[in-house]
């Protein structure tokens, strides 16, 4: 009895900006001061008893440095994208990490985005959409420039690979 071959893919290899870690870093910041404020405005009142308090604090503190610090560098680790002449190909995450590849056949749109947070340290999100129930593809943490070449490049091959996308 023969085996079927075993296929391996590569790894995407282009990392985001630098700056991602940055975006991400203030957007944690963003879920964890309102916690802190919460907490404390709890112990202010005495909600509860003050080692309640203290221990709802402390946690918040110590959960929230810890995904301000660490998950950032981390999801920067493991995020990667690449865009080849028959694919998109993106690798996102940091707990639940997720490999997705959209062939350029499905490509229906490409579309920039930009939040606040991006357009002040000059990043953008690159969002192709597939003719796919799983959802579109994001490429996010690009700079401006990149995000820009990179539409413009899936733009031209979706048009060479002309097809329904369905």
């Amino acid at each position: 009895m023969t085996r079927p071959p075993t296929v391996t893919m590569s790894d995407p290899k282009w990392r985001p900006s630098p700056k991602a870690k940055q975006l991400w870093a203030i957007q944690a910041i963003t879920i964890w001061v309102p916690v802190l404020v919460v907490a404390l405005v709890l112990a202010a009142i005495g909600f509860w008893p003050t080692w309640v308090h203290v221990v709802i604090v402390a946690a918040a503190l110590v959960a929230g440095l810890a995904h301000i610090a660490v998950v950032p560098a981390w999801r920067y680790r493991v995020h990667r994208w690449e865009i080849s002449d028959t694919a998109v190909y993106t690798r996102t995450g940091w707990f639940d990490q997720e490999r997705r590849i959209a062939p350029i056949t499905r490509v229906q749109t490409v579309d920039t985005e930009r939040g606040p947070l991006e357009r002040m340290l000059g990043l953008a999100t690159v969002t192709v959409t597939t003719a796919s129930s799983a959802g579109a593809v994001e490429i996010v943490g690009l700079d401006l420039e990149v995000a820009d070449r990179t539409v413009a490049q899936l733009t031209e091959i979706a048009q060479q690979n002309a097809s329904d996308a369905t």
